[in-house]
């Protein structure tokens, strides 16, 4: 049983990051990758907006609040960290690298998140 929900809640999360997608490309986003791994960590999306770097994590939960909640300070560390590593793989001169959030909840339109984190 424990396996069925495990797999009922991957297959909604890489369905929320494909939403996620899509409703960011319609914005102007324009996607580098997706799931990009690194030691650190996995980034959701990697996405370009004009001269900005944008690592995306992507939250796919029942309410708002629970999607925030999941914006934790561990999973700043690991999208940081990770985001670090890519840098230099998906960036370019004069890059202004950014960490957004699009919180994915059922039978609502995505919430986008700008700038929810700085490096530092």
């Amino acid at each position: 049983m424990a396996d069925r929900t495990r797999q009922k809640r991957e297959r909604w999360g890489r369905r929320a990051e494909w939403i996620a997608a899509i409703w960011l490309m319609a914005k102007g986003y324009r996607l580098l990758a997706r799931r990009a791994q690194t030691p650190g960590g996995e980034i959701d999306l990697v996405m370009r907006r004009g001269d900005s770097l944008v690592f995306v994590e992507v939250k796919a939960r029942a309410t708002l609040d629970t999607g925030l909640a999941a914006l934790h300070p561990a999973a700043q560390r690991r999208c940081q960290a990770a985001a670090r590593w890519l840098s230099p793989r998906f960036g370019w001169p004069g890059a202004t690298i950014r960490h957004d959030a699009v919180l994915i909840r059922p039978w609502a339109l995505p919430r986008l998140l700008v700038a929810i984190w700085r490096d530092g």
